[in-house]
């Protein structure tokens, strides 16, 4: 089951960071970062659209240079990291799961990917049209459909935009959806997960993986939660 450090590791470090991506890297499969594009078109690891809550600063994202930006502080004298630097920390080392936070922005994600791939590569966004652009633009990489209101047909629209994967949030998780995904060659891979009890109940629920903000703890429950769903174990 692939663990993936959200946000690199939003409960051991400033989210978004090179800090938390490397404490995350400790413990995760793949780390997760979110990209926003700054005034002067640099891809940026920030999850939302303005700087306030997570800097020093105030402000939307696309309202600076990368050169004002990378003065913010972001905790802990932690700087808001380029993708360029995200890649540089993971390549060869981790995986990588790229959020797409803003549509219409898909073929700038790819082309900076391109030149740098890390050694896994997920491109997941909550928008589904960007799931359908990076599929035309990348099809061998696989992507994903984020969602946490209630879809009808989750599964059916993740096949419509050629997703590879669905990232629900955990709360809508069941054994139908799983199974139904899984029939239709779909991945399934939850957020968040913070307890022991929530892993192993993605065990019983044969899930494939999941996001967590601490993936060193999600790493000990999880093998805690093997140990105790195996015959004969503790």
């Amino acid at each position: 089951m692939l663990i993936i450090g959200h946000r690199g590791a939003r409960a051991l470090g400033p989210e978004n960071t090179l800090s938390a991506l490397r404490r995350g890297m400790a413990c995760a499969d793949l780390v997760e970062v979110d990209l926003r594009l700054t005034r002067d078109g640099i891809l940026v690891a920030i999850h939302d659209a303005t700087v306030d809550r997570t800097t020093n600063g105030t402000g939307p994202v696309k309202g600076y240079t990368i050169e004002d930006l990378t003065r913010l502080d972001a905790g802990e004298g932690e700087k808001i990291p380029t993708l360029g630097e995200v890649l540089d920390l993971v390549r060869n080392v981790t995986g990588l799961v790229v959020e797409i936070k803003e549509p219409g922005t898909e073929a700038i994600v790819v082309s900076a990917l391109m030149e740098m791939m890390p050694k896994r590569l997920f491109l997941v966004s909550f928008y589904s049209e960007s799931v359908a652009t990076v599929k035309r633009l990348l099809p061998g990489t696989p992507a994903g459909l984020i969602y946490s209101e209630e879809i009808v047909d989750p599964v059916g629209l993740a096949r419509s935009v050629q997703a590879d994967l669905l990232l629900p949030r955990w709360d809508r998780v069941s054994h139908e959806l799983v199974d139904e995904a899984h029939t239709a060659g779909l991945l399934v891979v939850p957020w968040l997960l913070t307890t022991e009890d929530d892993i192993l109940e993605a065990l019983r629920l044969g899930v494939d993986g999941f996001s967590s903000d601490d993936p060193c703890n999600a790493r000990r429950y999880l093998d805690a939660s093997v140990r105790q769903a195996s015959p004969g174990g503790a």
